[in-house]
């Protein structure tokens, strides 16, 4: 969604007209689910995606007709046979689609908002009333609530956002637990969640390439490593820190947000043992690490020897990332991060 925002923000005052196009629900099977987003220029160039295929191409050439009509409304799609015979997405879901035409002389404070809840990462949420499907044209309007439900902004018909702000006032769930799309009666809520960081304890080839697929899935990495020469900006370029040192003397004192992971991937067993020993005494949400079984066990017993727990142990993802049989290093860091992103993704019990 922020390569749209910033889109919309810097065109629409620039003298762009544009369509923002945002998936608020879906049924059964579909190319997206609810919160993706799409902007849609007159000559049908665009920004972002809603899947792809005959139905992305039918909400286009809607958008483009609402832009000439300069009306937003909702739009239903159902994904039957109509939509997949050409490119075989026979999907056999439904989505519904907000259209929000928008031409030079629309203001677009609203959508400044929702991109600087996400380049700030606070997060927010995204409370959508539209009207009941046998409606025709269908409106709505958009409230974004701050983490603690604190109204920031509002978009489109006032009656609708009056009653997203009311419903939005008893059902808002908190970010903390990492809640996806969610309706409650006529309102649809896109959690815009914060995005995790990652610390990464160890430079190498392994520690490289998970903070380059990291990144790619929003997740703000960290790296540590004793070798100040390892950690350099041209071998970790999109990393938000790069943080030099001794294993012991970092770890204990580095700045983490709140529901931070944490991965050891060493160069060696001491420093794999060093580095878990002290992330196992940060409040993380996450903890992996790399190596052979015997390995693992190995550094278990020392730290048990130590004073930690087994209770502690029992939650370190050991040894890291989904089995798909990796042999590389580029394969190694795919099953990492995929572990990563399924944490990340799933409700914890």
């Amino acid at each position: 969604m922020r390569d749209v925002l910033q889109a919309l923000v810097t065109d629409i005052p620039a003298g762009k007209a544009a369509a923002y196009c945002q998936l608020i629900d879906t049924r059964g099977s579909t190319p997206q689910k609810a919160g993706a987003a799409m902007l849609v220029y007159p000559s049908g160039q665009q920004v972002g995606t809603l899947g792809g295929g005959c139905v992305e191409a039918e909400v286009k050439r809607r958008a483009i007709e609402l832009l000439e009509a300069g009306e937003g409304t909702v739009v239903e799609f159902i994904l039957d046979h109509d939509y997949g015979w050409d490119d075989g997405l026979i999907c056999g879901g439904r989505m519904e689609v907000i259209i929000e035409p928008l031409t030079p002389h629309n203001k677009v404070d609203f959508f400044e908002s929702i991109l600087a809840a996400i380049t700030s990462n606070l997060g927010g949420t995204l409370a959508i009333a539209a009207d009941p499907r046998d409606h025709a044209p269908r409106n709505f309007g958009m409230v974004l609530l701050s983490p603690t439900g604190a109204i920031i902004a509002t978009q489109g018909d006032a009656s609708h956002c009056r009653d997203a702000k009311g419903i939005a006032a008893q059902a808002l769930r908190p970010l903390t637990g990492r809640p996806l799309f969610y309706r409650e009666q006529n309102v649809a809520f896109v959690p815009i969640l914060p995005r995790c960081e990652l610390v990464i304890v160890g430079g190498g080839h392994v520690g490289q390439a998970v903070a380059k697929l990291a990144h790619w899935v929003d997740f703000d990495v960290t790296v540590v490593d004793d070798r100040a020469e390892v950690i350099t900006p041209e071998r970790f370029p999109t990393a938000m820190r790069r943080v030099p040192g001794k294993f012991q003397e970092v770890l204990p004192k580095l700045p983490l947000r709140d529901g931070a992971y944490g991965l050891v991937v060493t160069r060696g067993h001491n420093h794999d043992e060093i580095g878990l020993y002290h992330l196992l005494k940060r409040p993380l949400a996450y903890l992996g690490m790399i190596g052979s079984k015997r390995k693992i066990r190995l550094i278990y017993d020392d730290l048990l020897e130590k004073g930690i727990t087994q209770e502690q142990l029992d939650k370190v993802h050991a040894p890291v990332g989904l089995d798909i049989a990796s042999r590389t290093v580029e394969e190694i860091a795919i099953s990492i991060v995929a572990q990563l992103v399924s944490h990340r993704n799933r409700p914890q019990p």
